[in-house]
């Protein structure tokens, strides 16, 4: 009996290239589906889809860096990964290659997201299963709905709340995967000390951030490139250490002893949170989105604008019981998930 086969596709870049949350997530189900044994194609593409900028140097890097070997022929790059056929393409070939790929695989399911997906999403749904993942509450997050996938992976329940699908889309709770690995592990006997926070861009809360800086002059500051690079911005603030974006979060978790999330937007389920409480770190959120709803007793959700609230609660006693709270609620989440998607009725009961 031939293995069956899931395609991921959308117009952002395939593994091993990390760029976001979603990028992340999706890369880890990727793997976990070859792992259980099916065969499983990611196309993407080498130019970002909201200006066409291209990534093809970041990506021919990246591969190097690992010790991936590519075919590239046509502008087109193709690989493996983990287990996971990757192909990555101009924009303007996505399409032709998702029909290919519909014709001669006929795959089991499509899972499909963020720019674009709803095309992607209407094209497959008369040949096979569609699961369109919601990332965020934005426009790009929810967009894949208007394609009518038959359902629909909402990140949290509080994007859950905000999908608006249509009725032949079922809506289901999936919290991102986590790796395993993490799991049973000892946390690391350091001294933690400091206050983390990923992506320093405005609407993550930098504006927060600047007035957290000032005012406790006697803590240190580690802040990761996310997005862009901001390290502009902080340069003159001896209390701040600015780290260029890394795919080894690890020890920067272990080494601290608080996270910070201060957001101004409605983020869907940070995925920082989780991997943060994996390593013993609390998060200190703002109570915006789903970000309560990944914090839970793990961690404190103050408002974002209360600069006096976030400065008593860094200053607060009672971190290290945190932190045993947030591992503990971060755990459950480096579960198996293709279970998951069998309850659901993504996929087929597993055997």
């Amino acid at each position: 009996m031939n293995a069956p086969t899931v395609v991921f596709a959308w117009r952002r870049t395939p593994p091993p290239l990390l760029i976001g949350g979603a990028e992340v997530s999706q890369q880890l189900l990727a793997e976990e589906f070859a792992r259980a044994g099916w065969n499983v194609v990611y196309l993407g593409s080498h130019e970002a889809p909201w200006d066409s900028s291209p990534r093809i140097g970041h990506l021919r890097a990246h591969l190097l860096a690992h010790g991936v070997g590519w075919e590239e022929q046509g502008g087109e790059i193709r690989y493996s990964w983990n287990g996971v056929a990757c192909a990555a393409l101009p924009q303007d070939r996505i399409e032709k290659e998702f029909a290919r790929l519909l014709s001669d695989l006929a795959p089991e399911l499509v899972i499909t997201s963020q720019e674009g997906s709803s095309d992607l999403a209407a094209t497959a749904r008369a040949r096979t299963t569609v699961a369109g993942w919601l990332h965020s509450v934005s426009s790009t997050g929810l967009g894949v709905l208007a394609g009518s996938p038959h359902h629909a992976l909402a990140t949290s329940r509080f994007v859950a709340s905000r999908a608006r699908p249509a009725p032949r889309t079922k809506v289901t709770v999936f919290y991102p995967p986590y790796s395993p690995a993490t799991m049973g592990e000892e946390l690391p006997r350091l001294a933690r000390d400091g206050l983390l926070m990923v992506n320093p861009i405005p609407a993550k809360g930098s504006c927060l951030l600047h007035q957290l800086v000032e005012r406790l002059p006697q803590q240190q500051f580690t802040l990761v490139e996310g997005w862009w690079d901001t390290a502009r911005e902080f340069t003159g603030y001896p209390n701040v250490t600015y780290v260029p974006r890394t795919y080894t979060m690890g020890p920067l978790y272990a080494a601290h002893q608080l996270l910070l999330v201060p957001s101004q937007v409605e983020d869907a389920f940070p995925r920082v949170i989780a991997e943060a409480g994996l390593h013993g770190v609390p998060a200190l959120g703002s109570d915006r989105g789903g970000i309560p709803e990944a914090i839970g007793p793990g961690g404190i959700v103050l408002p974002p604008d209360d600069t006096d609230a976030w400065v008593a609660a860094i200053n607060t006693d009672g971190h290290e019981q945190l932190g045993a709270a947030a591992r503990t609620t971060a755990l459950p989440l480096t579960r198996p998930c293709l279970p998951e998607l069998a309850a659901a009725g993504v996929i087929p009961p597993l055997r």
